[in-house]
């Protein structure tokens, strides 16, 4: 062992005798390019939490300290972070973009203005499913998951007044009452209730706030950058880990306005959640809610449909997707998925950054993207 190895090994063994915490320490792979502030912006953070993780970085080199895999796009960063989570080289990740299949989704997390206290925004970005009353439903277990996952035994639910905030509220309350462990808080306002108003937010009246994810990553980007007039982030922990039934690859989303105390708290939060287990209490809580009755409860939020909703379209042979085309309404996605199958195209509905996208192969990019505007789901 040379020298500097062995004062490593020492000054970690002092802190561990300091600290009394484990020295096995979560791994997590953090991406420092395509910020809006900068690498330093992030590279920042990752200097200041060394100590706290093993932090892996991806897109551009930092010091030899770091093991480093270089990316410098999107789809690259992407293809790098699977690899490493298939190599089980980590625990989790902190990046600005990631391609999530419907059905999973990020719990976001802000610092209440009012007295100090953690929200989990459930959801911020991605989509549990195009029917946002199903939706809002798998937001409020993928809520209790992060919150069980960092120190809440017990967490408590408010649902934000939004549309189909009531009939989930029912939904709610029918899985409960099938023996699901979940606590309702109380509107501060004088009428009080389960559903809350703006006030209850400022006020963190609950632990989680249940959204869809829309609106969450409205009050996300709100709360996270009001300090600044809006024109970067400075307060919270970002847009949160990626969780969906059978999805064991946590990834937690920053804004490309994060600003470095943003980054710091969102790979705090990555930490504090790989210590706590997310993939065990994700696995436990969807089999608790499953227990409830959740896949029934979906089921009857389903719309009746018609004989040509219902109409069966071959799936082509499965490709590589590695393009993507915006701008289509989350209620349309899956039509327009169909309709490129129509076509004998094969193609997957993901959801970026700015809303649902559809996945294809890059060579037949512009051929999807003129089927999709003659059928009128994108300009």
């Amino acid at each position: 062992m040379d020298k500097l190895s062995l004062a490593k090994s020492l000054d970690e063994i002092a802190s561990l005798l300091e600290s009394g915490e484990s020295l096995n320490k979560p791994t997590i792979a953090v991406t420092n390019f395509l910020s809006e502030l900068g690498a330093d912006n992030i590279n920042h953070a990752i200097e200041n939490l060394k100590h706290e993780a093993n932090i892996i970085i991806v897109g551009e080199k930092y010091t030899d300290e770091f093991e480093y895999y270089e990316a410098s796009d999107d789809a690259g960063n992407a293809e790098v972070i699977e690899g490493l989570f298939k190599e089980g080289k980590i625990d989790a990740a902190v990046t600005m973009h990631y391609p999530f299949p419907i059905g999973v989704s990020t719990v976001g997390r802000v610092v209440s203005p009012a007295n100090g206290k953690y929200v989990y925004i459930a959801n911020t970005t991605g989509t549990n499913d195009t029917n946002r009353e199903k939706a809002m439903v798998l937001n409020a277990v993928d809520g209790i998951i992060a919150a069980k996952a960092n120190g809440i035994k017990n967490p408590t639910i408010g649902i934000l007044n939004v549309d189909s905030a009531r009939v989930v509220e029912k939904k709610l309350k029918e899985l409960k009452h099938n023996g699901f462990e979940l606590t309702f808080s109380e509107s501060k306002r004088g009428d009080g209730g389960v559903v809350f108003r703006g006030n209850d937010l400022l006020a963190a009246s609950s632990d989680i706030v249940v959204c869809d994810s829309l609106t969450g990553n409205v009050i996300q980007k709100v709360f996270s950058s009001y300090t600044s007039g809006g024109f970067y982030e400075t307060t919270g922990s970002g847009y949160g880990p990626s969780i969906g039934e059978g999805f064991y690859t946590p990834v937690y989303i920053v804004s490309r306005a994060s600003g470095t105390p943003v980054i710091e708290s969102a790979i705090r939060y990555a930490i504090a959640s790989a210590k706590g287990n997310i993939n065990e209490v994700s696995k436990e809580v969807f089999k608790a809610a499953n227990k409830a009755g959740l896949k029934e409860i979906l089921a009857s939020l389903e719309p009746k449909q018609s004989a040509a909703d219902t109409e069966e379209v071959k799936v082509p042979d499965k490709e590589i997707v590695n393009a993507s085309i915006g701008g289509i309404d989350i209620l349309e996605i899956e039509d327009a998925i169909k309709v490129v199958h129509k076509n004998g195209i094969y193609a997957e509905s993901a959801m970026g950054c700015t809303g649902p996208v559809v996945m294809v192969s890059e060579d037949k990019l512009e051929q999807v993207r003129k089927i999709l505007q003659e059928a009128n789901f994108i300009e």
